[in-house]
């Protein structure tokens, strides 16, 4: 294959990847003309137009959507065939691409990342932190780091650490409000929801023994950003559904009880997941066995359960 398409090929999954012209002037350290005239000279050898420009934003036309993903497929494979060509018996080494959330992303990943840095020094580690929805193969992402249940079935995937999800909330609270005896009494109650993306906040899902309900909750406060809704939890403003992970030091001191403990959520259980390829990159490798040992391994909490009424 030219060199020439291949460095096209990553000029192009890039500037798709940035969204503009100008952060990929920054990036690659070129001027804006000097990008857009590259721009034009692929359109020009392809006859087709592969971005829709505005002064500020680009976006992918249907022929630059069929290109760009093509093209990050193809530049992937060309990366794990030259590793495990000429990395076989050496350090892992090359550009690893990590996606993670936000707050757990800063929190733990980001430390964790400078810890592995010390360890393989030839890798080059670029941490992306966003809450959104990613599309491994079109975003050249090798890896995803999130909880809860996988976003596409189609991509491999490791289980990094095992995570419960409890309904909580603090003394002061039950002791104003009463504790909630069924599923469905959580209607009477003011609960606090945690938005994440496009899910269902609203809706929680408990289940006991073969018995699965559906309760639709209400509450005034809401937000996107976790550690908020937890610090809402622990000033007495309602229920509250988080995980171990995040609730495990306040169950155990006591400022949060756990409601219905006789009832289970669905898990948030920790993954990194990878395009689903037959050879996977040792760099990303040695990542995932990386943070299966760092991360610690669930404990648990020790629930303190509330009393009755």
């Amino acid at each position: 294959m030219n060199n020439d398409i291949v460095s096209e090929m990553a000029f192009f999954v890039q500037l798709a990847r940035l969204g503009s012209l100008a952060a990929t002037a920054r990036e690659l350290g070129l001027t804006p003309p000097a990008i857009t005239k590259r721009l034009l000279q692929m359109e020009q050898r392809l006859g087709v137009r592969l971005l829709n420009r505005t002064t500020r934003r680009v976006s992918l036309t249907s022929e630059g959507e069929t290109y760009l993903t093509q093209a990050a497929r193809i530049l992937a494979d060309i990366r794990d065939m030259e590793e495990s060509v000429s990395s076989s018996r050496a350090a892992p080494k090359g550009l690893l691409r990590v996606n993670a959330t936000l707050g757990f992303g800063r929190t733990t990943i980001a430390p964790l990342v400078s810890a592995f840095a010390k360890r393989y020094p030839d890798i080059e580690v670029q941490l992306q932190l966003t809450d959104r929805a990613i599309n491994l193969v079109e975003d050249a992402y090798d890896l995803g780091i999130r909880f809860g249940e996988l976003p596409d079935t189609r991509l491999g995937a490791r289980k990094i650490l095992s995570n419960q999800r409890y309904l909580c909330a603090s003394p002061a609270y039950l002791k104003r409000n009463g504790v909630p005896q069924t599923p469905q009494a959580l209607t009477q109650h003011r609960c606090i929801l945690h938005r994440q993306n496009d899910d269902t906040y609203s809706t929680w899902k408990l289940q006991k023994g073969r018995k699965h309900e559906t309760v639709k909750v209400h509450g005034s406060l809401s937000s996107n950003d976790g550690d908020v809704v937890l610090g809402w939890a622990l000033d007495g403003h309602g229920i509250l559904l988080r995980s171990e992970w995040d609730a495990a030091k306040y169950l155990d001191s006591g400022r949060l009880q756990v409601i219905l403990p006789d009832y289970t959520l669905p898990s948030a259980d920790l993954y990194a997941y990878y395009p689903s390829r037959q050879q996977q990159p040792a760099r990303a490798r040695a990542f995932i066995d990386f943070l299966v040992e760092s991360v610690p391994a669930a404990t648990g909490p020790r629930p303190r359960t509330a009393p009755g009424r």
